[in-house]
């Protein structure tokens, strides 16, 4: 205590208690990196107040909008695993490695876009372009629409290795990132493979056009 010139264990009991200024509270680097058109939302607070959060759009954003690179520690395996959120990898340098989040200070705002669960709410494909991951849209978002995100065509065979999980309502069950023939499937007119959603059908077409 400066008035006392005393050094105490605790409060001064004559002078009373020090008056604490705390530190402003600094967002982390990903919420930083935030679109302005963009905005989070908190849709579930687990034990520990541990928020899940989700991806918004503040106004339309246009079909074909590309989002990344998507900002990751490359890692050879994952510290962090969220069922809700894709498994991503990329190659570099020859080796297959994962983009970790393991904290808010390791990634960008993409680490809260959370994976779609059917073709419906799908608002983004993901895929690697040069050693990075970018998320497209593959359709017009509407304002408080939430982005969520499945794989490309060639991405989701390059995924293959990698046990991804799609939540459905009833239950959690394993999906491959390649679906097997659904019902209503999308089929490439040039080498007749069939595709579970229209994004993954355009993806693959584009092979056929590079080639031509």
């Amino acid at each position: 205590c400066e008035d006392c010139g005393k050094s105490l264990i605790g409060e001064c009991k004559l002078h009373g208690p020090l008056i604490r200024a705390k530190d402003r509270v600094i967002p982390s680097r990903a919420r930083l990196t935030l679109p302005h058109y963009l905005t989070l939302r908190v849709l579930e607070l687990r034990a520990g107040n541990q928020q899940i959060l989700g991806v918004f759009a503040k106004k339309v954003i246009q079909k074909r909008t590309q989002f990344g690179p998507y900002v990751g520690q490359l890692s050879t395996k994952l510290t962090c695993y969220d069922e809700s959120r894709l498994v991503l990898q990329v190659l570099k340098d020859g080796g297959k490695y994962f983009l970790d989040t393991p904290n808010e200070d390791c990634g960008n705002w993409m680490m809260f876009v959370r994976l779609a669960r059917n073709q419906e709410e799908q608002t983004l494909v993901a895929y690697q372009h040069c050693g990075e991951v970018y998320f497209t849209t593959v359709k017009p978002i509407e304002p408080h629409t939430e982005l969520k995100v499945w794989y490309a065509a060639d991405y989701a065979k390059f995924m293959e290795a990698s046990a991804v999980f799609i939540k459905e309502e009833s239950d959690v069950s394993p999906l491959p990132p390649v679906a097997k023939e659904p019902v209503d499937s999308w089929i490439c007119s040039s080498c007749g493979s069939t595709f579970a959603t229209f994004a993954l059908l355009e993806s693959h077409q584009c092979i056929h056009k590079d080639q031509v």
